[in-house]
């Protein structure tokens, strides 16, 4: 298996990983719940996700397989900060509030990975 293959399939994995936490995360907001720690895992797991798919496009760019596209760096920069940032936000609190916050941020990074891909072929 390629390079270009494996990052590819992480992308995948990591868009339907994020479109589970939007849907876990919103249906903990609906039910009044705040996070719990096995929310707080999953966050951790697609964050894990989200730096190894990165440090494969970092590899993949050290070796000269750039992307057509500029955005693409832009997403494969920003998509892990926002988790992170996210947390620093709130300080870490757990309440009904930031459930709400965390499941809109995996539902904008479904859309960051989605426009990765958009991005992805590969130039010269």
């Amino acid at each position: 298996m390629s390079v270009v293959e494996i990052h590819g399939r992480l992308a995948n994995t990591a868009m339907y990983y994020f479109i589970l936490l939007t849907v876990w995360g919103y249906w903990r907001f609906i039910r009044k719940q705040g996070l719990d720690p096995s929310y707080w895992g999953a966050l951790v797991i697609g964050e894990i996700l989200l730096l190894l798919q990165s440090s494969v496009g970092g590899y993949m760019w050290v070796i000269g397989l750039r992307p057509g596209q500029w955005a693409h760096y832009l997403y494969g920069i920003v998509t892990p900060m926002a988790l992170p940032m996210i947390f620093m936000y709130t300080r870490g609190r757990q309440e009904r509030p930031e459930i709400l916050m965390y499941g809109t941020t995996a539902l904008l990074t479904v859309f960051m990975i989605m426009r990765a891909m958009e991005t992805a072929a590969l130039g010269g």
